[in-house]
């Protein structure tokens, strides 16, 4: 029983932890909606993935889609874009982005 106990409350920390890091590429990428990408340029596609549940345990929606989100930044600045706009909603700890290069 305690070492379950144990490993319960390491999921649990586990759950409020930021596994992905901004990469450099990233930090000049963008979120934008699709109503400000009229005069942008569209690069391509990133698909962002990460755990949807560590340990069985649901993971909280903000933090994933923050992840979400920087692996699909770290993507696009690798690809030569400079904002990312969702074109998906979070499916399996997934998400679909389209990289745009706009200018500013």
């Amino acid at each position: 029983m305690k070492n379950f106990l144990l490993v319960a409350i390491a999921a649990i920390a586990l759950t409020g932890c930021t596994w992905v890091q901004l990469a450099a590429e990233g930090e000049n990428v963008s979120l934008a909606g699709v109503d400000v990408i009229g005069n942008c340029e569209r690069i391509g596609r990133a698909t962002a993935k990460t755990l949807g549940k560590i340990v069985a345990l649901e993971r909280g929606g903000g933090r994933l889609q923050e992840e979400l989100l920087t692996l699909a930044r770290n993507e696009a600045g690798h690809m030569g874009g400079n904002t990312v706009v969702p074109e998906s909603l979070i499916n399996d700890g997934e998400q679909d982005f389209g990289v745009y290069n706009c200018p500013r």
